[in-house]
């Protein structure tokens, strides 16, 4: 009886410490696989604490941030992700005029004689309006050309 009483102890014993023996991951573990997971993003990080990751920084959208929690949640021992992570602003389209203002503003200056005659940029071009007689037309041209802006539209009338 005490040989049977000894051997169920023992396999009690034995049950529970190999219960008890279970490997345990270290957050310093978990922390390198986070690491290596969220390199693919150079603009965030993680911190893994008590099996609780905390992941910030910035994501160029919604999905690739929802990527990223989701392959951290799949590391076996993290427990939560704390999401602290902003998504980036989309750039602002600039738009440029083709034509130089500088150059404008010369086309401006030689025609302050010819106060009928406007300079505007239209549709990436530099471009004259108004009505001339053919003497100021050949003035403006001569003007104009010497400047050497570039492509200019003589679009006056010339009466």
């Amino acid at each position: 009886m005490k040989k049977t009483f000894a051997m169920a102890a023992l396999t009690i014993a034995v049950a529970f410490g190999s219960i008890a023996c279970k490997k345990k991951v270290t957050d310093a573990e978990l922390q390198t696989q986070a690491t290596t997971v969220v390199t693919s993003n150079p603009n965030a990080s993680v911190e893994v604490k008590d099996g609780t990751a905390h992941l910030s920084g910035t994501f160029a959208d919604q999905a690739s941030r929802d990527n990223m929690i989701a392959s951290l949640k799949a590391i076996p021992g993290i427990k939560e992700v704390m999401d602290m992570t902003t998504i980036a602003e989309p750039a602002p389209v600039v738009t440029t005029s083709a034509v130089d203002p500088a150059n404008v503003q010369k086309v401006q200056d030689a025609l302050k004689d010819f106060p009928s005659v406007k300079a505007e940029v239209i549709n990436d071009e530099l471009t004259l309006t108004g009505n001339v007689s053919a003497a100021q037309a050949r003035q403006i041209k001569m003007s104009v050309d010497a400047l050497q802006v570039g492509k200019v539209n003589y679009n006056y009338t010339v009466k």
